[in-house]
């Protein structure tokens, strides 16, 4: 009754199974560790963030290049504040309210005769203002030789700029923080890193950290627990359809066993004979007259 499965059609079908249902559990399962993997990293930037100023500071050259595992951490750097180039990123909200970002470069490298040279500089956030940018309510930047400790955060993009920073900005403006924007603005080298302060000095309120791209449960995060979905029911799909195929094929067979299948006759002059009719002499003795 089961030879059928040792035909080529079978043969094709059972090889496409085989392969089919371990691709589908493998990506599946592979799908679901990438969500694993951003709920624990969401927690450890809820973690990370609600102890960023408390936690102990690193120095900023162990923490660079900033990775997945370093975004949230608090750097410790010193250097000297650029104040020659202040800078306001307008179109920033903290806690609902629409204000602006204070940003200043710390020099890095070494001061020879009030000249910073070599090593490169780093964007800090030294805090946030309410309302339209305006550089007559900033403090100033503290002068000469500091210590910044602040949490470190990845580069921003074109998407970060708010919706006010989309078209052309005055000078001390910037869209967004990051070394693409400030290559033109300062004559010097910029980390591919910012930091944002979490003890400020007023007015300026400290700017929370913000997770960066493709991490945490944003929605990004449910598309993999939706594919996870998608491949399992792939790989039911697969078993649901074999068996289909499988059952109906036994029965014909079965039924073919049993001559229930109709047209199936034996081949030759037999088959193709119809059904017995009367005999000729049976039709001329009833084609003779009564007479």
């Amino acid at each position: 009754m089961y030879r059928f499965l040792l035909t080529p059609r079978w043969w094709a079908i059972n090889i496409f199974a085989v392969l089919a249902i371990p691709v589908c559990v493998l990506m599946g399962s592979w799908q679901l560790s990438r969500f694993d993997d951003r709920v624990d990293r969401h927690q450890e930037q809820q973690e990370q963030s609600g102890t960023g100023a408390r936690a102990a500071a690193r120095p900023l050259e162990k923490l660079l290049p900033v990775t997945q595992d370093t975004v949230g951490r608090t750097a410790e750097v010193t250097g000297r504040f650029d104040t020659a180039h202040p800078l306001l990123v307008p179109d920033r909200t903290v806690e609902g309210k629409r204000g602006f970002y204070v940003l200043s470069l710390l020099r890095t490298g070494q001061t020879n005769g009030g000249q910073t040279n070599g090593g490169k500089a780093l964007p800090v956030v030294r805090g946030w203002l309410p309302g339209e940018p305006d550089p007559d309510r900033v403090p100033a930047a503290p002068k000469g030789k500091v210590t910044v400790r602040g949490v470190l955060q990845a580069p921003e993009s074109h998407s970060d700029a708010g919706q006010g920073a989309s078209g052309g900005l005055p000078d001390g403006q910037l869209g967004y923080v990051s070394a693409a924007t400030l290559v033109n603005v300062v004559p010097y080298d910029v980390e591919e890193a910012w930091i944002t302060e979490q003890r400020t000095e007023r007015p300026l309120r400290p700017v929370p950290p913000v997770a960066p791209d493709n991490t945490g449960l944003d929605m990004k995060a449910f598309q993999n627990l939706g594919y996870t979905a998608q491949w399992f029911v792939f790989a039911g799909f697969a078993v649901f359809m074999w068996f289909r195929f499988f059952r109906r094929e036994a029965e014909m067979a079965k039924d073919a066993a049993l001559g229930l299948i109709p047209g199936d006759r034996p081949d030759g002059p037999e088959a193709d004979a119809g059904p017995p009719g009367p005999s000729s002499e049976g039709a001329a003795a009833r084609n003779r007259s009564p007479a």
